[in-house]
Formats: structure tokens, C-alpha cells, sequence
């Protein structure tokens, strides 16, 4: 009995308290959280589309439309909001629940670490009615700008760093510009064409181009025709431009090389980014940029351009700024250092002026390394010929050869024969045409090489490894990966050539390529008496070059040099005994390259503490075409006082 008068009693209460339960709650329902609601609002600051969010007293559609201006020039940079809390006060009006949501919102405004960073709030209440929470919608508090206003950023440029030389000369800095184009608000209907064809002539630019792009740009927008250096020597005045309907000559400042053509295919060019560069820069360039188009300016754009600064500020409905929100100075861009000497590489543009086929002049000093010219000549039409050729060196490099032989066992004084012919796998090899006849037979492998032999070396490649050509080679400085600090080739000499091939690459010819640079650094690697690794670049300094497998010894360099005394004192390269200063000592070489017998010409000197190479794609031969741009080089170092 006493168990079941419990159990019954249980069991009575358990339905008391259900009933009661069930009546309480068809009296009201229990408030949700308000969370869900306030993500709604985070993910429509992100977006600007509120259609998702339930709001107490605006339209969604026009609050979108609102935002959306409000921060249209910010479009295209990222950001994002997040709930910081959702917060019910304690007092809360059990009739009336509240509640109140803070966000925190990040635009990404560059690649920085620094963000534009603000904190806003929302009041949210709870409808009874409806069941449900509802945004109660403040433009000011939510985004913190008043309704009508607008934010912007503006940028401010960085000032670019200069490249300069290791005497601390300014080698490209800002100078004194003017743009001639024509100002499309200043023509009257039908003058855009005639007006394009006029300019486009007085600037010397292609006139089709020049009228294409007139007609294809908005009524209000300025074509330039062309960049000019505002200095004495500019031709074009601006009375002229401005004489043409529309015509404008409007003044500035670029970085600009000493002169137009100085360095220009090394240093580069810097200019309104591309559509290229923009797409390549996922999103850190933007159009109008000004960057490095191509050469060093583009290779160490991001440390000579800086970081430009900006400011994003609040403006008024008539465009006045209301508040400043976020400012951030700009970094300028740092110096890059390069070795060029200025004098040296004016010295042999002016020289490869007059030179009408592809052409190049490299001068490198040995005791260092530093590349102090590297010309191309006008033939390249902007093309880095003395850095990026790729040659058959023709007899310049017998000295590789040489070194090899020397290491095969062979000496100076060696006997070697040279006979007019010789046969390597059925195919005949020759001296050149003018080979002097008294030289043939056995002769000391330094007459070899002041002579230039091509049966003495042709044979002697045969007897060797296409290693052994590999490994003198880089000995000599011809690493196939440089560290030069710029976009460089030194050379190429495969490592598995048999045959006819071997024997071709023992002459420079075969399958054998080198640049002007890497033959200045062959010259270079004799002079200093070591493996040479030629730089360019100063700052930052480029990773060092690796050594190559075995190194230039003392006692090689010195027999390499006085053979190719030899090639001065009585051998092809005699007309630079005319050179001032101290001894010169080198090697020519001509490597024919088609069937009629076209040839490159080439030289190698030292002369001091400067090794030269001199290339001529089309010439008679090497000491006839290269040679007097040498002399001539040489020559101007030494009155200049820059010689060794």
C-alpha cells in the first residue's frame, strides 16, 4: 500500500506540473537569440546587400543602394566584418526585448600589415508580434557615415629611389619633362583628327597610331603624343603645340637616365603600368601606376618604387571632406647601386654609335669584378646585346682552349703543328684565308695563339673531353648561371659535343655561345689572375656566384697572358700597340656563321686593371672590325685619366 500511495502521489505531481508548464507556454514563447540577426548584419556590410536582413524601419533594397555609393571608390579592395558582441541589457522590458550588436570591419588597403580598422554598432529589438528580432537601422551608427556622405581614398606617391653609380653618382633620378598631346575639351567637333595628324607629325610619332588613339579616348580626356626632356636641346617648343587646336605641352617629372640612350637597355624605363604588369600584380598595381617597364626598373621595382601613402576621409553631398578616417605616410623607395662608370659607358655608346650592324662593348674591371660598361650598340633598337647575346665567340675563344691544353700537359713553348688543312671524321677545317704562310708547320703553342691557328686548336679540342672545354671555360668565368644582379648571360659550352662538333668548339664555333660579357670576363679571369664573377648590381648586393669545379690558378693566368702578348706585339691584334699607357695584351677572333661566309668579329684586351670585349655581328674579322673600337676605347680611357 505505502508503495503505490507514493507512486500514485508521483505520479499526480508530474501531471500538475506538465499542465502548468502547457498553460505557461501558450501564455508567450521564449525569446531567441538575437546572434543570428547581427551575422546577418556583418555579412551585408561585407556585401552591401541587405535584402537578407530584416529591418525595422528602412527598405533594404534603397539601404543597399545607399551603401553601395557611399563606398564605391572602395569597391575593389577587400574587407570584412565581424560580430564583436550581441549584448541584452539586464533591466531588459520583458514586453520590449533589446539588444545591441557591435562590429568590428578591416579593409585591406594595400599589401601592407596596416589596416583601416573602425568599430560601429546596431540596435536590435524584438518584434512580439512577429516573433522575431528586427534591425532597428541608423546609417551613422552602422557605418559610421551620415547618410548622403561618402568615403574616399586618395593616394600619395612615394618619392622612387635612384639608381646611382658606386661613385654616388645619380645615374636616373627625376628630371624636368614635358608631355605634348592634345586636350579633347579644347576641340571643337570634327578638329580631333586633323589636330591628331599635325601634332603626330611635329612629334615625329606614327600618325595613324597617334589619330586612332585621339578619336578612341573620351571627350574630356588628354592624349599624349609624347614625352620630352624639358631641357636646352628639346626641339619641339611649345608655341609649336599649342599652335594646334588643342595642342597642350604640359610639364612634369620622370626618372630619367643621364641621357636618352645611357644604359637605357640595363637601367630601363619607368612609366604608367601595363595591362600586362597590372594582371600579373593580382591586384597590387592599379592603372595609373607609375612603375619599372622593363631593365633594372622593373627588376628592383618594389625597392626603388616605395610604398606610396594614402588617406581614406569622409566628403559631404558637394564633395567637401568632412573628416579625415585613416592616413598612412608614404615609404619612399631606396638607391639601388650599380658599377657602371658613367664616363666609360658614354664612351662606348659613342663609340657603337657609328657602328651600323648589331654591336656591343663590355669593359669590366678585374680586381673586383665590376661591370663598368656594357654598351649596346643602336642597331638593337633597345635589346640588351651586351649582357643577353648569345654568339659563337669564334677565336677569342682559343684561350679556353689554351687553358685546357695547358692542363692536358701542354705549355707555352710547346710544338704544335699547324698545317694549312686538317681532317677531324671525314671533314676538312682550315686556317683563314689570310693565315700567314711562314706560320704553318711546328710552331710553339704561343705563336699558336698570336697567330691564331685554327688547325692547332681544332686538333687540340679533339684530343681533349667537351668537359675539358666546359671546365676551362667556367674556370675562366663562363658560369652558366651569373649572379651579376641584372638579367645575364655569361656562356654555354656543352659538356657532351664528340666528334666534329668537339673540334668546331675548340675555334668558337660548333655549339659553342658566349655574350660580350662573358668574353670581358674571360679577358677579366686573365687579368686578375682568378676566376673572375662579374657584377653589376651593388645594392643589394646578389648572391654570390658559385664556384665553379676548378678554379683559374696564378701560373695559368700568367702563361695565358703572355701568349696572348703575343697577339700585340707581333700577331693579329698589332694595331693596338698604338693604344697609350700600359702594355695591352688580347686575342681576336671571327666566327663565320652562315653558308656565304658572314662572320662575327670580335676582340678581347687587357690593358691594366680593364678587360674589353668588342663584338660586331657583320664583320671582315675580328682584329679589322673589333679591333680599332678597342684601340679607340682604350685610347679614351687613358686620356680620361681612367686608366690603370
Amino acid at each position: 500500500m505505502t508503495t503505490m500511495h507514493v507512486a500514485r502521489r508521483l505520479t499526480l505531481t508530474t501531471v500538475l506540473s506538465t499542465l502548468a508548464l502547457g498553460s505557461l507556454s501558450a501564455c508567450s514563447s521564449p525569446v531567441p537569440d538575437p546572434d543570428p540577426v547581427a551575422q546577418s548584419v556583418a555579412q551585408a556590410l561585407e556585401t552591401f546587400d541587405f535584402s537578407s536582413v530584416p529591418l525595422k524601419n528602412a527598405d533594404p533594397a534603397t539601404v543597399s543602394e545607399d551603401l553601395a555609393t557611399a563606398f564605391d571608390s572602395m569597391k575593389d579592395l577587400k574587407h570584412r566584418t565581424t560580430v564583436d558582441s550581441v549584448e541584452r541589457p539586464e533591466d531588459e522590458d520583458e514586453d520590449s526585448p533589446t539588444a545591441t550588436a557591435t562590429f568590428t570591419t578591416v579593409w585591406d588597403v594595400d599589401d601592407t600589415k596596416t589596416d583601416w580598422e573602425y568599430s560601429t554598432s546596431a540596435q536590435l529589438a524584438y518584434d512580439q508580434e512577429a516573433e522575431a528580432w528586427q534591425v532597428d537601422y541608423d546609417q551613422e551608427e552602422l557605418t559610421g557615415l551620415e547618410p548622403g556622405h561618402h568615403v574616399a581614398l586618395r593616394t600619395k606617391a612615394s618619392e622612387r629611389g635612384q639608381i646611382r653609380s658606386t661613385d654616388k653618382q645619380a645615374l636616373v633620378k627625376d628630371r624636368p619633362v614635358v608631355h605634348l598631346g592634345l586636350d579633347k575639351t579644347r576641340l571643337e567637333d570634327g578638329e580631333a583628327g586633323g589636330a591628331a595628324k599635325k601634332l603626330a607629325k611635329l612629334a615625329d610619332v606614327d600618325v595613324s597610331d597617334y589619330v586612332a588613339r585621339v578619336k578612341a579616348a573620351g571627350d574630356q580626356a588628354f592624349v599624349e603624343a609624347i614625352t620630352l626632356r624639358d631641357n636646352s636641346k628639346r626641339e619641339v617648343t611649345d608655341a609649336q603645340v599649342e599652335a594646334i587646336p588643342g595642342g597642350r605641352a604640359i610639364t612634369g617629372s620622370e626618372p630619367l637616365a643621364l641621357t636618352r640612350t645611357f644604359a637605357r637597355p640595363i637601367l630601363g624605363t619607368v612609366g604608367q603600368a601595363t595591362a600586362e604588369i597590372i594582371k600579373e600584380s593580382e591586384g597590387k598595381t592599379k592603372a595609373g601606376d607609375v612603375v619599372g617597364l622593363s631593365g633594372l626598373q622593373a627588376q628592383y621595382d618594389d625597392r626603388l618604387s616605395g610604398t606610396a601613402g594614402l588617406t581614406i576621409a569622409s566628403y559631404d553631398p558637394s564633395g567637401q571632406q568632412v573628416e579625415e578616417l585613416f592616413e598612412r605616410d608614404p615609404k619612399n623607395g631606396k638607391d639601388l647601386t650599380v658599377t657602371l662608370d658613367s664616363a666609360q659607358q658614354k664612351l662606348a655608346e659613342k663609340l657603337l654609335k657609328q657602328v651600323d650592324p648589331t654591336s656591343a662593348l663590355v669593359a669590366i674591371r678585374p680586381s673586383d669584378g665590376s661591370v663598368l660598361a656594357a654598351a649596346s650598340g643602336p642597331a638593337e633598337q633597345g635589346m640588351n646585346t651586351a649582357m643577353l647575346g648569345k654568339y659563337a665567340p669564334g677565336s677569342t675563344f682559343k684561350v679556353v682552349t689554351a687553358l685546357a691544353m695547358l692542363r692536358d700537359g701542354k705549355t707555352p713553348s710547346s710544338k704544335v703543328k699547324c698545317p694549312k688543312t686538317t681532317t677531324i671524321k671525314g671533314k676538312e677545317f682550315k686556317n683563314f684565308d689570310a693565315y700567314p704562310a711562314g706560320k704553318l708547320g711546328t710552331i710553339p703553342l704561343s705563336e699558336a695563339i698570336a697567330q691564331s691557328c685554327n688547325t692547332v686548336f681544332i686538333n687540340g679540342a679533339a684530343g681533349l673531353k667537351a668537359k675539358d672545354l666546359t671546365t676551362a671555360g667556367a674556370s675562366l668565368g663562363l658560369n652558366p648561371s651569373p649572379s651579376t644582379g641584372a638579367s645575364s648571360f655569361l656562356g654555354s659550352i656543352p659538356d657532351d659535343s664528340t666528334g666534329t662538333t668537339l673540334a668546331a668548339n675548340g675555334i668558337g664555333q660548333g655549339v659553342v655561345e658566349t655574350s660580350p660579357l662573358g668574353m670581358a670576363t674571360v679577358a677579366a679571369s686573365v687579368a686578375a689572375g682568378q676566376t673572375v664573377s662579374p657584377h653589376l648590381v651593388e645594392s643589394p648586393s646578389p648572391d654570390a656566384a658559385k664556384d665553379p669545379a676548378k678554379k683559374l690558378e696564378s701560373k695559368e693566368a700568367d702563361e695565358l697572358q703572355k701568349m696572348m702578348a703575343g697577339t700585340v706585339t707581333h700577331g693579329t691584334l698589332v694595331g693596338l700597340q698604338k693604344v697609350p699607357g700600359p702594355k695591352v695584351y688580347g686575342k681576336s677572333g671571327t666566327a663565320e656563321y652562315d653558308a656565304d661566309e658572314n662572320a662575327h668579329a670580335w676582340v678581347i684586351a687587357v690593358q691594366g686593371d680593364l678587360a674589353v670585349a668588342a663584338f660586331v655581328s657583320e664583320g671582315i674579322g675580328g682584329a679589322q672590325t673589333a679591333g680599332p673600337l678597342v684601340a679607340d676605347f682604350l685610347t679614351g680611357v687613358q686620356k680620361s685619366g681612367g686608366g690603370n
